[in-house]
């Protein structure tokens, strides 16, 4: 064993240690909040750590579904499809008089009036009339009066009745749940029956006032019509006005109420007779005009035809004999006297024609003149009538007027009258029952598969929900992703917890345990914790005591003797000192106390390269000892002598110590035990050991289970390497074998050695 000192370091302040001329950090500003460290991977882990009570709620969830299925009453369901019918009308094309029908208004706004109806109080109430369920002692109660036991079965159909618009189309679908199948149908049945005779009725009823309403029309106009006929008879017969009109009574114009009249039929018939007669006497006054024109001789009668004939035959004679005989020659003379006397006969004859024949022509004329006179003189007469009978018509046509309008009036009432009649009440009923509702097989409910469903899913929330509270309410640190999040620090490492006593101390004389490779993990972590490499002084601290702080800085202690670099170990908890060497006229508190030497209270240990500073006498009052400048040079004596200087210090809530050990040690390492430190605790250890302008290198997770810290990195799918089969060492260890046992009443040597291990 090397007994000897190590050679004192040249150089400055030791590197790592509080500078109070470096930049600080923001001093004190660590927040946390629960809620927002909620997310996957959090619930992942929070599930498989409380996975017992998960699938207890599960379970009880599944039992739940269970007996409730078993218990609950089957309950049946009868279906019943309606098809709406929105109102159409018809419109009649012009062109060829075909009749289109056309649906009017909003056909979606139907249907869902539609729906409603279908839930209305008024149809419940009619089904259970019509199949008398007030008196169904399986149905109602019969103590009650029938009032009531009316309503309570109408209540009952409506709390039962499911109705379901449809989305798309016009097919309303609805169902009525009972415990008795045939009951389901028949209710759903009359419900269905109920509602389209009660549609019907509506429709029926809606007319009946406007019925009433043309009844009474009707019949004053009735009156009224008889009334004015009865005038217009009254005065024409007053008049002497005939109406001949039969075939258009309802005329009124002045000139059809003229020729209705028999002076105005007579005057038409007048007017055309001296129409024709003007004719006549135009025609014979032009037949005399042209016979006086044309003279005589225009016409030849049958004599005269004979004599021109012979005149011809002696006009050619006496040209072939004046070829060869003069005209004195007596035969010549003789042809030319009878020529001349047969032409004095031919003009005497058409004298006598021409004068008889105009003679004839001016007696046509004269009658027509005579005619065409008189039927002036009729028709003057007759215009003087038809003038006096038209001012007597005034008061006629306004009757007359009366009576048309009257008339015109009780036609169309009498129209309207029959189409909102029986008839055109009933009409097409708004609905039409498309499927009836047939007597169910099976029961609707219970769903054996969905209330296990929903038990399974109640009882998965309610377990998750009773982790994540439980979680919430016991707000520990337990993995290394809690310290990065909750703790906003690095996590340098986490120690295992070892399953056997004294199993501790075992595990760091074997390079190769688990609890040796996770030190060394830790060790490899501070070697590049600062931008100068590994600090020269370390102060391990923790929340609250018994956290592995004595047992942590034994190992990094060891392990960085074991790698032969110098190192000293100070155990600065004055209250409850976990190192303690043979005589108590060594340690800390004497150094304190004193201008002692670091090196006259350095104990040497077993261990190659570990040298130990005891904590000494317990003093009076340690945060006054510490809080003096003198621990500052006890630590900086140190850091020149040795390579590396681990500080034991004491817990940070509760106690001035741990802040003052850090604002002289300038570097921490923080000690968090998995599962049982809490995060609102670590967080104000932190922000009070942050105020002293400390640098906190990082956490160890300290006791950490297998599953809650991931250790051996199966958490994420790589495998350390060891597993459940690992030979823990449990024979107990002599104190005799080392002098750096924990012998502080929260840290005893065989029980925190196995209490700070973890796999």
């Amino acid at each position: 064993m090397n007994t000897s000192l190590p050679v004192p370091n040249d150089g400055p302040w030791p590197v790592g240690a509080y500078n109070p001329d470096a930049d600080q950090l923001t001093r004190g500003q660590r927040n946390y909040s629960s809620a927002n460290m909620l997310d996957f991977a959090t619930l992942l882990r929070i599930i498989h750590h409380w996975r017992w009570l998960v699938l207890g709620a599960i379970a009880l969830g599944l039992a739940g579904a269970i007996l409730i299925t078993l218990l609950t009453r089957p309950v049946y369901r009868a279906w019943v499809t309606l098809e709406a019918n929105p109102p159409s009308f018809q419109v009649t094309d012009a062109k060829d008089g075909d009749q289109t029908d056309v649906t009017g208004g909003d056909p979606i706004g139907f249907v869902a009036t539609q729906v409603g109806l279908v839930q209305s109080r008024s149809v419940a109430e009619r089904a259970a009339q019509e199949l008398n369920l007030p008196n169904n002692p399986e149905v109602v109660r019969q103590d009650l009066d029938a009032s009531k036991r009316l309503w309570t079965a109408t209540q009952m159909i409506t709390q039962n009745l499911n109705v379901t618009p449809p989305e798309i189309g016009e097919l309303i679908r609805f169902s009525y749940d009972s415990t008795s199948p045939q009951l389901a149908a028949s209710v759903a049945n009359a419900v269905a029956d109920s509602f389209i005779n009660t549609a019907i009725q509506r429709r029926y009823e809606s007319s009946a006032y406007a019925r009433n309403f043309l009844e009474r029309q009707i019949s004053k106009t009735r009156g009224d019509l008889e009334n004015s006929e009865r005038a217009l008879v009254s005065y024409a017969q007053q008049q002497g006005i005939i109406n001949t009109s039969g075939a258009d009574p309802a005329a009124t114009s002045q000139s059809q109420g003229d020729t209705n009249s028999l002076q105005g039929q007579s005057l038409v018939k007048l007017n055309e007779a001296l129409a024709d007669a003007t004719a006549r006497r135009v025609a014979a006054e032009g037949a005399y005009q042209q016979s006086l024109a044309a003279g005589p001789g225009s016409e030849v009668t049958q004599s005269t035809q004979v004599l021109i004939q012979q005149l011809a035959a002696l006009q050619a004679q006496y040209q072939q004999k004046r070829a060869f005989m003069k005209p004195e020659h007596p035969e010549m003379v003789s042809l030319r006297a009878q020529i001349d006397e047969l032409q004095r006969q031919i003009s005497k004859d058409q004298a006598q024609v021409t004068s008889g024949r105009n003679n004839d022509l001016l007696a046509q004329y004269r009658a027509a003149v005579s005619a065409e006179n008189a039927l002036k003189g009729r028709v003057a007469q007759l215009k003087g009538d038809v003038l006096n009978l038209r001012g007597r018509s005034i008061q006629y046509t306004i009757l007359q007027r009366e009576v048309d309008t009257n008339r015109a009036l009780y036609d169309a009432l009498l129209q309207r009258y029959k189409q909102i009649g029986v008839a055109g009440g009933v009409g097409v009923a708004p609905v039409s029952i498309v499927d009836r509702a047939g007597v169910p097989k099976v029961p609707f409910k219970p769903n054996l598969l969905l209330n296990l469903i929903v038990g399974l899913g109640l009882g998965l929330a309610a377990g998750i929900a009773g982790a994540v509270g439980l979680e919430f309410i016991n707000d520990t640190v337990k993995t290394r992703e809690d310290v990065r999040k909750k703790l906003a620090l690095a996590c340098l490492g986490a120690v295992p917890r070892t399953p056997a006593k004294n199993a501790f101390v075992d595990d760091l004389k074997n390079p190769t345990s688990i609890i040796s490779e996770a030190y060394s993990a830790i060790v490899t972590a501070l070697r590049f914790s600062t931008e100068s490499g590994m600090p020269k002084v370390l102060l391990l601290t923790s929340t609250r005591s018994g956290e592995g702080k004595s047992s942590s800085a034994l190992a990094i202690a060891q392990n960085f003797a074991r790698r032969g670099k110098s190192v000293l170990l100070i155990d600065a908890d004055l209250r409850k000192p976990a190192f303690k060497a043979a005589s108590d006229n060594q340690g800390l508190s004497k150094l304190l106390t004193t201008d002692d030497k670091v090196e006259d209270h350095v104990v040497e240990t077993q261990h190659p390269n570990l040298w130990l500073v005891p904590s000494g006498p317990v003093p009076p009052s340690p945060a006054d000892l510490l809080s003096t400048g003198r621990i500052r040079r006890i630590i900086a004596e140190a850091a020149e002598r040795f390579e590396l200087v681990v500080i034991d210090g004491p817990p940070t809530l509760g106690l001035a110590d741990a802040p003052l050990l850090a604002a002289a040690a300038g570097n921490v390492v923080f000690m968090v035990e998995s599962s049982k430190t809490r995060t609102r605790a670590a967080v104000e250890a932190l922000n009070r050991l942050e105020a002293t302008g400390t640098h906190i290198i990082g956490a160890v997770l300290t006791k950490a289970t297998e599953g809650g810290a991931g250790y051996g990195y199966s958490g994420y799918g790589y495998g350390y390497g060891y597993g459940s089969d690992y030979n823990y060492g449990k024979g107990k260890v002599k104190r005799t074998e080392i002098l750096m046992i924990p012998q502080a009443e929260d840290e005893a040597p065989p029980e925190s050695a196995a209490e700070e291990s973890d796999a």
